[in-house]
């Protein structure tokens, strides 16, 4: 069992409103450590690659750009144990592994693809926050810099006119 995964199984969600600072705070409430494995990068992509299809894992790694095999082993375990991916292994020379979806994790997969498809339709106006952020901190951080070395004068001059004195 990892570290901070309960050993009882508990739903902890409230009846009340929504609060994400009440995430974890419950005895048996897992929520943050799901959110944690399952919203990963290499989790969101194997998830997105086994819709409605299964895939050996030789596929999924040739798939998933930067991925390690390792990472990709780890990955998929992690998936299978929270019931999102199932495993199919066949009896041959070499073994033959399949990865498919379960039903739970279809149900993921919409969820993702509905973040996904508010990206597409978002991506232009966060670009143009990206892009006011930074153009505001570049400023910032000049005017830092200009405070500084206008500090930095004044105190030169002042030792100076100590130095002549």
């Amino acid at each position: 069992m990892e570290d901070g995964t309960s050993k009882s199984l508990g739903y902890c969600r409230d009846t009340g409103d929504y609060d994400v600072l009440q995430w974890d705070t419950r005895e048996d409430c897992e929520v943050r450590q799901i959110l944690d494995r399952v919203a990963d990068k290499w989790s969101l992509q194997v998830i997105a690659l086994l819709d409605r299809r299964s895939l050996r894992f030789t596929e999924l790694r040739r798939m998933i750009d930067g991925v390690s095999q390792r990472m990709l082993t780890r990955t998929l375990r992690h998936l299978e144990r929270d019931g999102l991916v199932s495993r199919t292994v066949h009896a041959t020379v070499p073994p033959r592994v399949d990865y498919e979806l379960t039903a739970l994790g279809a149900t993921l997969h919409d969820t993702i693809s509905a973040l996904v498809a508010w990206t597409e339709s978002h991506q232009k106006e966060i670009a143009a926050a990206r892009a006011a952020y930074d153009v505001r901190i570049a400023a910032e951080e000049q005017a830092a810099r200009d405070e500084a070395d206008r500090q930095a004068a004044v105190a030169r001059q002042a030792l100076g006119e100590l130095a002549r004195r």
